[in-house]
């Protein structure tokens, strides 16, 4: 069965079990003890750091272990905004962090702190100009992401990091996605990773704090890891987590080769073989691993469980799954579609077989769950095809009211109560009850609609003429 959410979390490389297993033995002692014991856990902690600070390209003594990617993500903004405080209470962030940076975004704002979110392009890129403009005298630190992590765009951190550093604004990068494939670039402060995004052991984070910055650990003091992560380390954990970082590092250039044609095999004939579709992120500046594409008219958590029946462990930033019921942060921001949404992530030692076995399955599992919700084949015309039928168009009011002719070129489609995709699979059959030109209004209360109509219309080629509060007014093409 193809595992194809490699961004979401990775089987222990060969490398990171054989260190694991062989540390187990030696590494169970407290490294602070001067016995043997202790002595023989300090070196296997020291080495560690070592390899890890190599291979990230920082000093050893600016590297510490934490117990996660997002307790690393956490520590890093609350200690370097504690650190100057007295420079100001402004952060900055990009709006499609990661949820961690997010999170602790929000919680600085509660605590009285202001944060400035710089939005992003079509493609999920910030605007370096934008980025610049964002800093300022009081601003206390900056955090910017160095590929996303749904979408695979690459932001332009080296140019941001500049910026930052003409400023004097010290620069927090969010690395999990990018750091199992090169080096983070640019003159950064702070940089942070997580192991079991490269085939290390979960439960391992990596933060980085670079000699000169100002940073106060937050929280009760202790003095294991200069008090960025409190308590007694893993070491089996730590030394697997650095020597399976070493061990992908060095196979990166030739699988980032291999991995990107895949993917742009992918990306060039999903939108062939399945109708309505929109391939989302960075065509060129993206991660050599990641994918990911929206369907209209299906629903999420359907999709994912069919691909799963059919044997694809896929993942998804949609609005319409179980875990959330609000449209992806990161697809909001980027202003598309979120109904449907799937991301592949592959794998290394990802075959040509195993793509193309998707290729050939995906057509006929997304035409099912469009079945399902009465969005299958002949049921919804392209917007090119409804663009040209008959200009005289009859209205035909549905059996249950929800189409109201309120003129013979308008309709109200009441969509209230109903869950993404419905308000768009209705508004798409609607659309062809109104002449070229018409309107359809739709009242839609669904969260996602307000990110879905206009991604519809973009993709269909009708007019989105804006919202006002439930209420969507749509323009057909043609008119």
């Amino acid at each position: 069965m193809p595992y194809f959410d490699a961004a979401s979390s990775l089987p222990l490389h060969p490398v990171a079990r054989q260190a694991l297993l062989a540390s187990l033995d030696e590494g169970w002692a407290d490294p602070a003890r001067l016995h043997r014991e202790g002595r023989r856990a300090r070196m296997l902690l020291d080495a560690a750091r070592q390899s890890a600070a190599e291979t990230v390209g920082c000093r050893p003594d600016e590297l510490h272990f934490t117990p996660s990617g997002t307790h690393a993500l956490h520590s890093g903004i609350a200690g370097a905004l504690t650190g100057r405080r007295r420079t100001g209470r402004r952060l900055v962030v990009s709006a499609v962090e990661h949820s961690a940076v997010l999170h602790a975004a929000e919680a600085h704002e509660r605590g009285g702190g202001t944060v400035h979110r710089v939005d992003v392009d079509r493609t999920g890129r910030v605007d370096v100009q934008e980025w610049g403009e964002a800093l300022g005298a009081d601003c206390a630190l900056a955090c910017l992401q160095s590929a996303n992590h749904e979408v695979g765009t690459v932001q332009p951190v080296a140019e941001a990091a500049s910026v930052c550093a003409r400023t004097g604004v010290p620069l927090l990068v969010d690395a999990a996605q990018s750091l199992p494939w090169e080096p983070v670039p640019g003159d950064w402060s702070l940089l942070t990773g997580s192991a079991h995004k490269w085939g290390g052991p979960p439960g391992v984070g990596l933060l980085v704090v670079r000699k000169g910055v100002r940073f106060a650990p937050a929280g009760p003091a202790d003095e294991r890891e200069a008090g960025c992560a409190p308590g007694f380390e893993n070491i089996p954990a730590v030394v697997a987590a650095a020597a399976s970082l070493r061990a992908v590092r060095a196979e990166a250039e030739a699988e980032a080769a291999r991995l990107r044609s895949l993917v742009d095999r992918i990306r060039a004939r999903v939108p062939a073989l399945v109708p309505d579709v929109e391939v989302v992120g960075d065509p060129l500046r993206r991660l050599p691993h990641l994918v990911t594409f929206s369907c209209l008219y299906v629903d999420g958590e359907a999709l994912l469980h069919a691909l799963d029946t059919a044997g694809f462990s896929v993942s998804s930033g949609s609005s319409c799954t179980s875990s959330t019921l609000t449209p992806s942060h990161v697809l909001r921001a980027m202003g598309v579609l979120s109904e449907g949404n799937v991301r592949v992530s592959l794998p290394a030692g990802t075959s040509d077989e195993e793509v193309e076995r998707f290729l050939d399955a995906l057509p006929g599992v997304v035409e099912g769950v469009r079945a399902q919700v009465g969005a299958g084949s002949g049921t919804i015309a392209s917007g090119d095809d409804a663009a040209q039928e008959s200009a005289g168009a009859s209205v035909d009011t549905s059996a249950d009211g929800s189409v109201d002719a309120s003129a013979d070129d308008e309709v109200t489609l009441d969509a209230r109560g109903k869950l993404c995709p419905l308000p768009v699979i209705e508004l798409a059959k609607a659309i062809g009850e109104v002449p070229a030109g018409g309107v359809v209004r739709v009242l839609a209360d669904d969260e996602a609609a307000r990110l879905d109509i206009p991604a519809w219309c973009e993709m269909t080629g009708h007019t989105f003429e804006g919202a006002a509060g439930v209420v969507f007014r749509v323009r057909r093409a043609g008119g």
